[in-house]
């Protein structure tokens, strides 16, 4: 699992990358604009990659990008909305095989990087310059009802809203969709200038991830780009507050059977990703395996909850602790769950947990490498936060990590937030620490 990441600049702020691994019978080619999050632009930049998925000028119509893409030995192409920290992703990607299992000798790889590149670069738009029509108010319809269905889900919900509070005037407060009532008034002049915007501002990551031959594709890329004036923006860290102040609470009713208990707290300073392992390991010790202090005695030894588990931002330094309760449980699960936090800021945990822990989290790293989806997203990852480190180097880091270390970063932690999704008629009773 040892790749190497290759990477350069094929345009002014467009930069191809490439990781090769032979055991793959395929190849994955994404293309993905970075843009920093904001609100009055967060909706209709997130419409742009689910637009331009519905054609190209090539093939216009959905049928005709359907039979291309069965010409491709069936490749998928698909499209996504992201957030990273304070920035978010659109991006487009197409997935097919190799060349060598072509039996006709066709270059696979090469056909659908074309295809691929007239999707994201020259898409189907009309001579008003904007989006299709029909296209435009199936893809606003498809966004707004993700952006409703988001509450469905009470766990990622709660989550959010508490980011939201946590974060409040903060670009990573701003979801990845932005909200309903924003994407509500998207239009199509709208879409239009988001996308003109992306392809004049954002940087873009062009990846390609497979056992094929890169160096055509990134050819491709390149000529695209030949001579181009853009003004992409600079990829910045996003700032952050240091430590919680007075811990801040808020309590949202709703017709739920069960609570969702969400703490906010800041990491101290930032820490540069290849000195993150003892905060990384630190969190995964408090509650991210199912050896963790918050599994073991929250969950199991006191029975205060349904779940409970502890989450790191490398990007944002902030830690989330989510927990499923009963909602007469509050209090005492908010007091069980920062004795744990104390208990690691004490030391007060056992040698084989801490070893428990670092096999847990170097077994997941090797997972890494089972699909090119999990390859990209770890790559484009190291790349957004300046870094190239392979999961193997990763995985040599956390077999340093000391227990003192682990201290360390635990008496980093402070709390800020507080949220609490109660069962509608909950009566109101603040936390404490």
């Amino acid at each position: 699992m040892n790749r190497m990441l290759s990477r350069e600049p094929v345009g002014q702020g467009v930069f191809f990358s490439s990781v090769s691994d032979p055991k793959f019978k395929h190849n994955r080619i994404s293309v993905r604009w970075i843009m920093p999050l904001e609100e009055e632009s967060a909706s209709a930049n997130a419409l742009v990659p689910f637009l331009l998925r519905k054609g190209c000028r090539s093939c216009p119509d959905f049928t005709q990008l359907e039979e291309r893409l069965c010409s491709l030995y069936g490749a998928s192409l698909g499209a996504d909305t992201s957030k990273f920290g304070g920035y978010q992703m659109m991006g487009v990607w197409i997935q097919s095989i190799d060349n060598r299992f072509a039996i006709d000798g066709m270059d696979i790889a090469g056909e659908s990087a074309r295809l691929l590149a007239d999707i994201a670069f020259d898409p189907k738009m009309g001579e008003d310059g904007l989006f299709d029509a029909k296209d435009f108010q199936l893809e606003k319809t498809f966004l707004l009802d993700a952006i409703a269905s988001e509450i469905n889900d009470k766990r990622g919900y709660a989550i959010s809203r508490c980011v939201e509070l946590m974060c409040a005037g903060e670009p990573q407060a701003i979801r990845r969709y932005g909200t309903l009532e924003q994407a509500k008034g998207v239009t199509p002049q709208d879409a239009a200038r988001a996308y003109n915007r992306m392809m004049k501002e954002a940087s873009i990551e062009i990846l390609f991830v497979g056992c094929g031959d890169p160096v055509p594709v990134k050819e491709l890329f390149r000529g695209i780009f030949q001579g181009k004036e853009r003004s992409a923006v600079d990829y910045l860290p996003c700032p952050r507050k240091e430590r919680g102040g007075e811990p801040r609470e808020t309590v949202e009713p709703m017709e739920v059977a069960q609570g969702k208990l969400v703490l906010g707290l800041r990491t101290g300073p930032a820490i540069p990703q290849q000195e993150n392992g003892p905060m990384r390991m630190m969190a995964a010790l408090l509650g991210g395996t199912p050896s963790s202090l918050l599994f073991a005695n929250v969950r199991e030894k006191m029975s205060l909850c349904y779940y409970c588990a502890a989450r790191y931002d490398t990007v944002t330094g902030l830690m989330l602790i989510d927990s499923g309760i009963e909602g007469a449980n509050k209090q005492a699960a908010c007091d069980a769950i920062l004795a744990q936090l104390e208990a690691v800021q004490k030391g007060d945990f056992a040698d084989d947990v801490l070893e428990a822990t670092r096999l847990a989290m170097v077994n997941a790293l090797r997972t890494t490498g089972d699909s090119l989806g999990g390859i990209e997203s770890w790559y484009l990852s190291q790349i957004l936060q300046g870094e190239e480190a392979a999961p193997v180097e990763e995985i040599a880091k956390f077999q340093k990590v000391t227990r003192e270390e682990v201290v360390e970063a635990a008496n980093q932690v402070t709390l800020d937030t507080i949220y609490f999704l109660a069962p509608a008629g909950q009566k109101e009773e603040a936390c404490h620490e």
